[in-house]
């Protein structure tokens, strides 16, 4: 064959891969800045502490409502707690105490805004999470929500900077 018979050249191959490494380096980019953007925030490498928060969130959500049924459940991971209540040593009547004349606040919680949250313990994902919760415009308090059996504790091991 000679240069005279040589095929067309066809840019659809070369178009194929510039694209291909184009949007290779973009995902990247975007994994790893979304992956930051979760850290940075207070959420959570790759936003993995949104679970936790949201639970915290609905806790404080019931807690501002007066259901102290649905509080209770949210705080002992067991929305059928009612059930069973003779599982608990934590009892309905003391956490409804703690939370409505022991609680970190002066008065009745009104309003509440989940701040920050932290991963706690060992392992690469932690054993628990420590989240930062604003009580009425300016108390701060945390609580520990573990992984395993996603129960709520008051108050956290540890308390953090923010």
């Amino acid at each position: 064959m000679t240069m005279m018979d040589a095929p067309e050249y066809d840019p659809t191959h070369d178009n194929r891969m510039k694209a291909l490494l184009i949007g290779s380096v973009v995902l990247v980019l975007v994994v790893f800045f979304g992956g930051m953007a979760g850290l940075v925030t207070g959420h959570g490498f790759f936003f993995t502490n949104l679970p936790q928060e949201h639970k915290v969130n609905k806790f404080f959500n019931a807690l501002e409502a007066k259901d102290y049924n649905t509080a209770y459940g949210l705080y002992v991971n067991d929305a059928n707690w009612q059930q069973h209540p003779e599982k608990f040593g934590y009892k309905l009547n003391r956490a409804i105490e703690d939370w409505t004349i022991y609680t970190p606040v002066k008065g009745p919680i009104t309003s509440h805004h989940v701040d920050v949250s932290k991963v706690d313990g060992h392992g690469m994902w932690g054993t628990g999470v420590t989240v930062g919760v604003r009580i009425n415009g300016d108390t701060k308090t945390f609580l520990y929500v573990d992984r395993a059996d996603g129960t709520i504790s008051w108050p956290s091991p540890h308390e953090l900077q923010y």
